[in-house]
């Protein structure tokens, strides 16, 4: 008999369940050794709860765990690491005061004697970098480097530790262009070398390109596993969200520039927080979108239309009155709405519950005499709970215990009881799965319906594209052309945003 090599990685049977969610249902996996097996799924499928049962986070309440052939009913961390598995998690474990080398070798230090071998801890992480290709000083601090080197220093400490096993959770959410391309050679190396790797992205593109396998979870349950190469992307969408979805882009009315509702918003000159010279109007029904490459100055001008920046120059016109946004609460007292693009520290109040969350903003007016009216804030949380569908076990539940999805409706459901006619969306489907972007987009749809103007933040070109009536096109701090929609062009749309090819504006 021929030797069988064993699975690298082995889930049988793998349940866990909270009171009132079964977060998993006798979920089985396997993963070769040295394969790139990509795991999908909605938010809320499972995919976090598996993982940490890797990770020895999350104990399942049944199956067994086998890692390389040897069995383990629960892993702890020290067993998983142990095991030769290591996470990557979105949030980086890593001292941004340390140097690169010392964040490798974090509680592991090389020693010369009782005295710690900074020499040799240096020279190792030479050797890792050298193994990716990247020419990087490990002296120099952590808090130095970009977003993408940090995370290549987390995928450098797992494997001074002797990892085989790579789990990595949504590795790409915050990177640039460059920082992904740098990351997906370090993948490559890794599995050239052995190294298996678990995926997990809601990047489809990234699916194709990088993995041999995918495993849909949905709801809990393993729905299919199948080779890259013998699937497409309606496919996989239809088996994560179980049913098909037509279009990426709910459609509604489009309404040309010239015959929307009235003006919303005008911008005249504006300057401050890293933009000059910002024009433009935006009318009650329609969806503006804001295109750029990073730093192009998106989020800049929002923070200033939100009063989160001091504006230098320039004048605001919101509904028909001179506005000047002093602050956060001044822009939304005038009834300007913000959905960040950071929402677990911007948006949200992680360790408080579904109720507060979505009563924050209207506490003032739903009290009286600075009582605050139980009654009227659990009708009004749950009235938008309900009319959003977002899936909780009810409105006492923490948001940090929701899926991505979720939490981002929540967001939407305070600006919502605020009652605000402008909603400015930074990056508003970023780490969300398809079904629940279907739905976000839907709920966007219908606030303009209802006459709300939007203000759309994407760094996804077909996003842009897809959702918005016009486009304002920004490069380095400043808008180089404006393209209403029978005009949207994604070489155009590129070019404007490169700044090799600007247009007057012709907004007004």
């Amino acid at each position: 008999m021929p030797n069988v090599t064993p699975p690298a990685l082995e889930l049988r049977e793998i349940t866990k369940t909270y009171p009132g969610v079964t977060a998993l249902n006798n979920v089985s996996l396997e993963v070769a050794t040295g394969e790139i097996h990509a795991l999908v799924g909605e938010n809320g499928a499972g995919k976090s709860t598996l993982i940490k049962t890797c990770s020895g986070a999350v104990i399942p309440d049944h199956g067994t765990i086998r890692v390389h052939g040897r069995s383990f009913r629960s892993m702890t961390p020290r067993r998983s690491e142990e095991s030769g598995i290591a996470v990557i998690y979105q949030e980086f474990n890593l001292v941004g005061e340390l140097s690169i080398a010392e964040n490798i070798f974090l509680g592991r230090p090389r020693r010369r004697g009782v005295f710690i071998d900074m020499p040799a801890m240096v020279s190792e992480a030479e050797r890792l970098f050298r193994l990716f290709d990247l020419p990087v000083d490990p002296t120099r601090p952590v808090k130095e480097l970009t977003v993408g080197y940090q995370q290549i220093v987390e995928i450098a400490k797992a494997i001074a530790r002797d990892a085989r096993i790579l789990i990595m959770d949504e590795p790409t959410a915050p990177l640039t262009d460059d920082e992904v391309a740098h990351l997906f050679r370090v993948v490559d190396t890794l599995k050239t070398s052995g190294v298996t790797i678990v995926y997990i992205s809601h990047r489809m593109d990234e699916i194709f390109q990088l993995s041999d396998r995918v495993t849909v979870l949905r709801d809990g349950n393993k729905i299919q596993t199948v080779a890259t190469d013998n699937t497409d992307v309606s496919e996989l969408v239809k088996l994560m969200v179980g049913r098909s979805l037509s279009e990426t882009f709910p459609p509604r009315p489009r309404h040309p520039a010239d015959t929307t509702g009235d003006v919303i918003l005008e911008v005249n000159k504006l300057t401050g927080n890293g933009v000059e010279d910002i024009s433009f109007q935006l009318h009650s029904g329609e969806i503006l979108g804001l295109a750029g490459l990073i730093g192009a100055g998106r989020t800049e001008l929002a923070a200033l239309l939100f009063g989160y920046r001091p504006i230098e120059s320039g004048s605001i016109v919101l509904r028909g009155e001179p506005f000047l946004p002093l602050s956060p609460r001044h822009a939304i007292d005038a009834g300007i709405a913000l959905v960040p693009e950071d929402r677990k520290n911007l948006g949200l109040l992680l360790d408080f519950d579904v109720r507060d969350n979505i009563t924050i903003a209207i506490l003032k007016r739903i009290s009286r005499f600075l009582v605050r009216n139980r009654t009227a804030e659990m009708e009004t949380a749950e009235a938008y709970r309900h009319s959003i569908s977002i899936k909780a076990t009810g409105l006492g539940q923490r948001v940090k215990d929701l899926s991505g999805g979720n939490q981002q409706k929540v967001v939407i459901a305070k600006w919502l009881a605020s009652n605000a006619d402008l909603i400015i969306f930074d990056e508003p489907t970023r780490g969300i799965d398809v079904g629940a972007k279907y739905e976000i987009y839907q709920l966007m749809n219908a606030l303009v319906e209802r006459g709300k103007g939007i203000i759309m933040i994407s760094s996804e070109l077909e996003e842009v594209i897809g959702m918005s009536d016009r486009i304002v096109i920004l490069s380095e701090g400043r808008i180089t052309g404006t393209v209403d929609r029978d005009r949207f062009d994604r070489e155009t749309i590129l070019g404007l945003a490169s700044g090799a090819g600007v247009e007057h504006q012709h907004d007004e």
